[in-house]
């Protein structure tokens, strides 16, 4: 059973309220028909309901098990706006402004349904940027307790693969963090970490990656990641294999881990990759997932109050359909 079945499976094990605000793409149609008829959550659509179940119809999507939202007819809208208010006061939102916000931007109106435990977790992104998905719940949600700043990473999953977890991989960050400084990096490192361990029930090994392996070259930018790990190792919990600075290569494959970082008990094993910066985690999912053929969930976010999840504008209805039974593990992790 592969990665997304086996998390399909844990999320049918206790279902899960889903928002889905992005009612306006036909591929949020099609993967909400193929996850109620799944059974891996409920679903909130948020929209018109005559238009939204119009767009179905003519796709051929059957969408009658979700339940549809109109925020301009919802007898729950007004209690919305009064807690955007509430939320929003020392930045001097009105009620006009929180108004005119919830019955226009639905995915506010998303994050609200979460915020006012009407739903669970919710996914957007196939038609915003991840700035437009992750704005609201910065504002709204807020980050968890504990964490020290919000990060995104994707799930990989390279067909016929022997390295990371049988070809499964996190990448991070490689949705959020332009340039971390050492203390971020190690964060998101951290938080990686964690969310390998939940998502894929195994155990974390994490490459803190660079041009350079163990000083193979000197520059500030291979100094920032050997800090990071640093930072990284003081943080880290009791037994997390967790090192660095290491080249891809030396991260996950084993012959050139031992040439290269002999005794590093992460050298050759990897199975979570911490970038740099934003610029190498993105490029590098994404030749990992055009030209290694793997599949990309994500980005996922990591250290928000309530598990909300982004995708890639170039997704397709089945990567939705993998993120929403991924949000709906995270939001049984935070029972």
């Amino acid at each position: 059973m592969g990665f997304i079945d086996v998390i399909k499976e844990r999320a049918k094990s206790s279902i899960k309220t889903i928002v889905l605000p992005e009612t306006e793409d036909m591929r949020t149609l099609e993967a909400a028909d193929k996850i109620l008829k799944e059974g891996i959550a409920k679903l909130v659509l948020v929209g018109n309901e005559e238009a939204v179940k119009k767009s179905a119809a003519e796709g051929g999507f059957d969408i009658s098990g979700a339940q549809i939202v109109d925020p301009a007819t919802s007898e729950k809208t007004q209690g919305y706006i009064d807690k955007l208010v509430e939320l929003r006061q020392k930045k001097g939102m009105t009620p006009e402004q929180a108004k005119e916000i919830l019955l226009n931007q639905y995915l506010y109106y998303g994050v609200m349904m979460v915020k006012m435990g009407d739903a669970d977790g919710m996914v957007s992104g196939a038609c915003h940027s991840t700035a437009d998905t992750l704005r609201p719940c910065l504002q709204i949600l807020k980050t968890k307790p504990g964490t020290k700043l919000v990060s995104a990473f994707f799930v990989i999953v390279v067909p016929d693969c022997d390295m990371g977890a049988d070809g499964t991989f996190v990448f991070a960050d490689s949705g959020l963090e332009q340039n971390p400084d050492p203390e971020k990096l190690a964060a998101i490192a951290l938080s990686s970490a964690d969310s390998f361990e939940l998502l894929t029930g195994k155990e974390p090994i994490v490459a803190m990656l660079s041009h350079s392996t163990k000083g193979s070259a000197k520059h500030p930018d291979v100094d920032k990641v050997v800090e990071a790990t640093r930072i990284a190792k003081e943080n880290a919990k009791e037994g997390l294999l967790l090192d660095g600075e290491f080249q891809l290569d030396a991260a996950i494959v084993p012959e050139v881990g031992a040439s290269k970082a002999p005794g590093s008990p992460v050298a050759g094993k990897a199975n979570v990759l911490v970038f740099p910066d934003l610029d190498a985690g993105n490029i590098g999912y994404k030749l990992v997932q055009r030209l290694g053929k793997a599949e990309a969930y994500g980005p996922l976010t990591q250290g928000i109050a309530a598990p909300v999840n982004d995708l890639s504008r170039g997704c397709s209805a089945k990567d939705i359909e993998g993120v929403v039974a991924i949000t709906a593990v995270q939001c049984m992790a935070e029972e």
